[in-house]
């Protein structure tokens, strides 16, 4: 006996697969978006992101030293070496400078210096660069961790402190028997 085909269960599948089909695709583009938006998913699970440093870090103290009529070789001895020199534009200098950490924003910099013969011609800071205390603490994820007490004491403390017994160097004693070696080299 051969079985029958029956269209009605059919009809009654499709729909099952269709409902299926949009509730899987529903799912995986909230988690795309869930996982575009915050560091963690679903407020659970945080999935490690590799920490990506590149280029020269520019503060706003290290362009203030780089002056207009230096040469080369003192913008290199003050802001390091270019990340990018072009043989298409010799007399550009580009300073980039990427992070990419978790758990702080991530930060781009670009300054462009541009020479006339060997000399500085401009500084191009692209606007306001961050201070070098402003940088540390824009990149220190550990930021509630640093109510470490002072390791000075205060004048009073010290005072309450006792003076330190002088100690007198140990007598050490040669040990073993004297002996007497011959020269090195003979008398003449």
């Amino acid at each position: 006996m051969r079985p029958v085909f029956d269209p009605s269960a059919s009809r009654m599948r499709r729909p099952i697969a269709l409902f299926g089909a949009l509730l899987a695709t529903l799912s995986l583009a909230a988690c795309q978006s869930t996982l575009q938006n915050s560091d963690s998913f679903l407020g659970v699970i945080t999935p490690y992101k590799v920490e990506i440093v590149q280029g020269n870090v520019i503060t706003k103290e290290q362009a203030a030293l780089a002056k207009v009529g230096m040469t080369r070789s003192q913008v290199r001895d003050v802001l390091g070496s270019p990340l990018l020199t072009d043989i298409f534009h010799a007399n550009r200098w580009d300073y980039v400078f990427t992070i990419r950490r978790q758990g702080t924003p991530p930060q781009a910099h670009h300054v462009l210096l541009v020479f006339e013969n060997d000399t500085l011609k401009s500084i191009d800071t692209g606007g306001e660069l961050p201070g070098e205390h402003d940088f540390v603490a824009s990149i220190d994820t550990f930021k509630t961790s640093r109510n470490a007490p002072a390791l000075a004491l205060t004048d009073e403390q010290m005072k309450t402190l006792r003076p330190p017994k002088p100690t007198l160097p140990p007598q050490v004693e040669p040990s073993g028997p004297n002996r007497a070696y011959p020269p090195l080299e003979p008398n003449s």
